[in-house]
């Protein structure tokens, strides 16, 4: 066990599992999308959706989408910061079935790209990403990860036979 298990992360308050681990999921998953979001959809499950309000969960989670960190004072005024930005924040509570109380489904919408983004924050600041898209994952953000979208596009490859290809 190390200082930090002990004391928690380096974060603004009140909570490391509803504020510093909202923040760093809804912070993965920007880089998931790899642009700013115009449009991002919090499903809050569990005591994410009971008690986020209280611990500033949902602060934390528009502060990730917008590149904030969690030891980032602005944290705290991160949705009039989203509406000055352009970025159209909203939340809803859901039930996803048997995962960890503090779990929550993000569907973020970009000039280009559209992803749904499903982890939990264990505690302690700490949290696991475990579904994108659809796919099962596991991204902590502890290590550097490398995340490839393919999309496979029948008969585009130029050298094989005529009769393989289509046209779009």
């Amino acid at each position: 066990m190390g200082l930090l298990d002990m004391i928690g992360p380096v974060m603004v308050g009140p909570s490391s599992s509803h504020t510093a681990g909202a923040c760093r999921l809804a912070l993965l998953a920007r880089h998931l999308l790899g642009e700013k979001p115009k449009r991002v959809e919090f499903g809050l499950h569990g005591s994410f959706a009971k008690t986020g309000r209280g611990h500033g969960t949902h602060l934390a989670l528009a502060a990730g989408v917008l590149g904030l960190r969690p030891d980032d004072e602005r944290l705290k005024e991160s949705l009039a910061l989203a509406e000055r930005e352009g970025v159209e924040v909203v939340f809803k509570e859901v039930e996803l079935g048997d995962v960890h109380p503090n779990t929550v489904r993000m569907v973020l919408e970009g000039e280009k790209e559209r992803l749904t983004v499903t982890g939990s924050s264990l505690g302690g600041g700490v949290v696991r990403v475990f579904e994108v898209d659809g796919f099962e994952v596991r991204i902590t953000g502890a290590a550097p990860t490398l995340v490839v979208k393919n999309v496979d596009t029948p008969g585009w490859w130029p050298g094989w036979p005529a009769s393989w290809r289509t046209t779009r």
